[in-house]
């Protein structure tokens, strides 16, 4: 289950990092800055409450989904009260997951507009769509993640490390020009020709999206 909720997320244009037993995902958890961590209750090694608890003494703040095949009230409110944010019970539907996980990357970010908007350019996370003005604009999954991304630190310098660990992942080759290919593909579909990039090229460090006031 693990193996296809990573490739499925990935698809969904996700950096996706899968951990086989408790002890893997604690050292994850505490190397890394996660938007969202799926954590289910039965893991070998350490099981999901008290990993849960375990990252909340240490100050990992990042949003948890607990996913179990216990469905007892109990259950639920044990893993509330170890510090999880939101609770599945198996079988669910992989739709509904992502729906979690979008709406938990909402609330965890400072801007929770349901809706981001930078200049003409209009974003809705939760449809997965895109608008310049009044045009729809088709991205594929790793654009659409990379334009979210930017929209969602407008006027922010974000390094390509940066973009690296939350578009692709963290084992990601630094030296790829990945993040520059994405950039070029983003700013052909949302740039009207002899107009000023969205997204800003800041020399030796990284990209910028223009918030409108520059």
């Amino acid at each position: 289950m693990a193996t296809l909720l990573g490739r499925g997320l990935e698809e969904e244009g996700y950096a996706v990092d899968v951990a086989r037993d408790g002890e893997v995902a604690r050292w994850l958890a505490m190397e890394n800055e996660y938007d969202v961590i799926v954590l289910d209750v039965m893991l070998p090694g350490m099981d999901g409450f008290s990993l849960c608890r375990h990252l909340r003494a240490a100050g990992r703040s990042a949003p948890v989904i607990m996913l179990t095949a216990r469905d007892g009230v109990n259950d639920r409110v044990r893993g509330l009260d170890s510090g999880a944010d939101d609770y599945l019970v198996k079988p669910f539907s992989f739709t509904e997951l992502c729906a979690r996980i979008r709406a938990l990357i909402r609330r965890g970010h400072q801007n929770r507009a349901l809706v981001l908007e930078a200049g003409e350019i209009r974003l809705d996370p939760a449809r997965r769509r895109v608008w310049r003005g009044k045009e729809e604009i088709s991205l594929s999954p790793k654009e659409f993640a990379l334009l979210e991304l930017l929209m969602r630190h407008p006027g922010e310098v974000l390094t390509r490390t940066h973009i690296l660990e939350h578009v692709w992942d963290f084992a990601y080759d630094p030296a790829s020009n990945v993040v520059d290919q994405y950039v070029a593909y983003l700013r052909r579909k949302t740039d009207l020709p002899g107009d000023r990039s969205h997204i800003e090229t800041i020399r030796g460090v990284g990209y910028r999206l223009r918030d409108g006031s520059r």
